[in-house]
């Protein structure tokens, strides 16, 4: 497979916007989510046996949905903090560029599509 062209600066720049604005995102969906995540009250005077059990269930769904959006932010600021040290667009494993068209879809991705296939396939 052909090696991957360096980004232009024009790309990093649509990039890096990219990140900045998926961060933002994030973040108010993280903060937005907070309410939901509250423990679900064992009073059966508001709310009957079936109605806390499925308070409950969207409780545990809005839990992994936080825990996801987590962990996309993570993902978000260590490529935002790879803009810094000038690292940004290349693989984290074999060093060589990551495609833009990975990048658009993905900015946040630290491997290339090989060692990521390579890592996912192990």
């Amino acid at each position: 497979m052909p090696a991957e062209a360096e980004l232009t600066s024009a790309q990093v720049k649509e990039l890096f916007d990219l990140l900045s604005s998926k961060r933002e995102m994030l973040e108010s969906q993280l903060s937005e989510s907070r309410d939901a995540l509250k423990p679900v009250a064992l009073d059966q005077t508001l709310q009957g046996r079936v109605s806390r059990m499925d308070a409950m269930q969207q409780q545990g769904v809005a839990a992994s949905a936080h825990k996801h959006t987590s962990t996309t932010l993570q993902k978000v600021a260590s490529a935002l903090k790879r803009f810094e040290t000038q690292e940004f667009g290349y693989c984290r494993k074999c060093e060589e560029p990551i495609g833009y068209g990975r990048l658009r879809a993905q900015p946040e991705s630290a491997l290339c599509l090989s060692c990521q296939s390579s890592l996912d396939n192990q």
